[in-house]
């Protein structure tokens, strides 16, 4: 018999949900970790008592009742509401497109005045019937103003490239609301754990064993030995060692400062930079995360970055020749009797929060019928 059931391979949010589970029902279980904490993306550092989000804001928020019970038995959650604020060229509006954004670009008061301003808008590009890149769809569904000031800058900077080089599928709908409310979602449920992200990692994996900076490609076989089975939540196209071609990401690149001297630096948790010029996407501001009293505060630039190896990825390129790649292994993967696979590397997929956890509990329930039977 092998030491143990399952080796883990990543201690984010995935991996972390299914060692739980399996934990809980009674199977041995080992967590590896390459970075030299546990969490992945969602793991948070203290400085000066505020909860930095390491790798980006992440804002836990579903509709999924089921998952809003799984993590709210394990710690306890705040009533933080993301409500972003957009900077244009100095100007500011609120996010998601909503009235009080329609008053701050055209100063209508009402859903009637909103909406006949959209539609005198959208009237200027309606001979585009059949849009061929993400401008011309943007364009079609809200005009030049909101495209231009909102949209337009920060998707360029966010992919990389121009908008008329983008596939318009990226843009399906554009949502509006016609009402005065800034909650950028529309979930039932919403909020940060209190504490920071670590306390509901550190809960789902209390008496697990764990062992950080370990590099499962580096000693896989060795690993491999350890465990009956093993679920990998790394890059699928890295595991099979890049066999049907890479797939392509995006990466990010954060630059985290402590302001010593100032207590509130921009009255908001997240700011999104919507012209082009501005280098960084969003500003963060973590203690508004917390609602935070801090005499300090710490914010994080967030810039779009190319990713090459030793870079993190972090949105998968959704395209076509990159489906088709990512099709291949997934016929490769299933070929593996002791092999699972599952988060968003995994399933070359961008996922928030709840459906992770919502696929690491499906999976280990998939995975407990097989066993059982």
């Amino acid at each position: 018999m092998k030491p143990y059931d399952y080796l883990i391979v990543g201690s984010g949010l995935f991996g972390a949900v299914f060692a739980h589970e399996a934990h809980e029902a009674g199977k041995r279980c080992l967590v590896i970790e390459k970075r030299h904490h546990i969490g992945g993306n969602i793991y948070c550092e203290e400085i000066n008592g505020i909860n930095v989000h390491k790798y980006g804001a992440h804002i836990f928020h579903t509709d999924n009742k089921k998952v809003w019970q799984y993590v709210n038995q394990l710690v306890e959650f705040n009533r933080y509401t993301n409500s972003p604020i957009a900077n244009y060229k100095g100007k500011l509006y609120n996010l998601p497109f909503n009235m009080n954004t329609f008053y701050q670009l055209w100063n209508v008061r009402t859903p009637a005045e909103a909406k006949a301003k959209i539609q005198e808008q959208c009237k200027e590009y309606e001979h585009i019937t059949n849009p061929q890149n993400l401008e011309e769809q943007a364009l079609k569904l809200c005009g030049k103003d909101i495209y231009q000031r909102l949209i337009k800058g920060y998707t360029e900077k966010q992919w990389g490239r121009s908008a008329t080089e983008l596939p318009a599928f990226i843009i399906k709908r554009i949502p509006f609301r016609f009402i005065f409310d800034n909650n950028y979602f529309n979930d039932s449920y919403q909020g940060i754990p209190i504490g920071g992200y670590n306390r509901l990692i550190d809960a789902l994996l209390e008496n697990i064993e764990v062992r950080t900076g370990i590099d499962y490609t580096e000693h896989r076989k060795e690993l491999d030995s350890l465990a009956e089975k093993v679920l990998y939540t790394g890059c699928i196209d890295e595991y099979f060692d890049y066999a049907c071609g890479h797939l392509e990401y995006r990466s990010l690149r954060f630059d985290h400062k402590l302001l010593a001297d100032v207590e509130d630096f921009q009255g908001n948790a997240v700011v999104n930079y919507t012209d082009r010029d501005t280098p960084y996407t969003r500003i963060i501001e973590h203690k508004h995360f917390e609602f935070g009293k801090q005499p300090s505060t710490v914010i994080t630039y967030e810039y779009p970055d190319n990713f090459e190896q030793g870079k993190e990825p972090y949105y998968p390129v959704n395209n076509e020749n990159n489906t088709q790649i990512f099709n291949r292994y997934q016929e490769l993967a299933q070929q593996q009797k002791t092999m699972l696979f599952g988060g968003r590397l995994a399933q070359y997929t961008y996922a928030d929060m709840d459906d992770t956890v919502a696929a690491a509990l499906a999976l280990w329930e998939k995975e407990i019928t097989v066993t059982n039977n």
